[in-house]
């Protein structure tokens, strides 16, 4: 049998993920190793293995087949559109792509007037301009800390995601318009959804199941 190798989202998605799978009795203990400098994790018995990567490549290791399955938020797959099946939301990392700003360019917005927008997903931002709101607008690429944007008068609203909202209130910027809501999601590789059916259709059933009996908890 071969292995199944899963791409996990450094951090809380991994986190969370693994938590999943334990629930499930699938385990790496390998993994819980913090010292560790191992890059690949295997489970023997289980024919696994695990490694961890920056969200942006997630979809790029699934797309081409260094990983089977991945782990990845909603915004990432998006902005990425790497060729990958979307099978499940998981249910966690919960939050908003938002469009944001001051107050005053909600009037902007409404009327559809040529304005700067700064993000750090111009795949997104330009889908939800140009093809929902069709509206015309510059788009500007950044990196850092996109609420700075409208501050300093670079661009009249930002895209970005919201979790809370607290970092856009202390700075007086608030959302204007929600893009769509976000989560982590499970995507695979078309060949090894057709390859590993079996094996791959069998997680995605107990992941379903685990978390309808989660969100019954939750009730």
């Amino acid at each position: 049998m071969r292995y199944l190798t899963f791409a996990l989202t450094k951090g809380r998605l991994a986190s969370k993920t693994l938590e999943m799978l334990e629930s499930l009795g699938i385990t790496c203990d390998e993994m819980k190793d913090k010292d560790s400098r191992k890059l690949i994790f295997t489970n023997e018995e289980l024919k696994l293995k695990f490694f961890l990567a920056k969200g942006p490549d997630v979809p790029t290791y699934v797309e081409y087949g260094a990983a089977d399955i991945g782990v990845v938020g909603k915004d990432t797959i998006i902005e990425e559109g790497r060729k990958v099946h979307e099978v499940l939301d998981l249910g966690f990392g919960k939050c908003r792509m938002c469009v944001c700003g001051y107050e005053d360019a909600a009037e902007l917005l409404e009327h559809r007037e040529l304005i700067r927008v700064a993000t750090k997903y111009p795949k997104i931002a330009k889908d939800y301009f140009y093809n929902k709101k069709h509206q015309t607008v510059e788009i500007i690429k950044m990196n850092g800390s996109i609420e700075l944007a409208p501050i300093v008068g670079l661009s009249e609203v930002i895209v970005d995601i919201v979790e809370t909202g607290s970092t856009l209130r202390e700075n007086g910027l608030s959302v204007l318009e929600e893009v769509c809501p976000l989560s982590a999601r499970m995507i695979v590789n078309p060949v090894s959804m057709r390859m590993e059916n079996e094996r791959i259709r069998k997680l995605i059933t107990e992941l379903r199941t685990l978390l309808r009996e989660g969100g019954k908890d939750a009730d």
